[in-house]
């Protein structure tokens, strides 16, 4: 499995800014949307399961796992631009992620945050 399968976030020069932080430097805050959230279930596959209960024994990373749960956070972020564009947003800000066990068959990933309008600061 290459670098590419491990990570998520943006794309380099991606048209619509998401960030963790409370702000972006360089831009204000011209109006508040609100909130927006980007929700995704999987559910693992017996051959996963399996592999993981096999790996478990002997310890190591899950690498089927880590790359499945690399592809939900991506497709819940995903979801979370759509939406915030949909609203007429160009930015989130206070993006986070929180994943819990959805009854035992699978794994929901939402990621939320705080929708935006950004314009850039006035810089002297």
């Amino acid at each position: 499995m290459g670098i590419e399968e491990y990570g998520g976030g943006q794309a380099q020069g991606a048209d619509f800014l998401v960030v963790t932080t409370n702000d972006a430097p360089g831009f204000r805050v011209e109006r508040v949307i609100g909130e927006v959230f980007g929700l995704t279930v999987r559910s693992r596959h017996l051959g996963s399961q399996i592999g993981a209960g096999l790996k478990s024994m002997v310890g190591g990373e899950l690498k089927g796992l880590t790359k499945t749960l690399v592809q939900t956070r991506n497709q819940a972020m995903e979801r979370l631009v759509e939406q915030a564009k949909a609203r007429g947003a160009n930015a989130v800000l206070t993006m986070r992620f929180d994943v819990t066990e959805a009854a035992d068959v699978g794994t929901e990933v939402c990621a939320y945050g705080t929708a935006v309008v950004l314009s850039p600061s006035d810089v002297a």
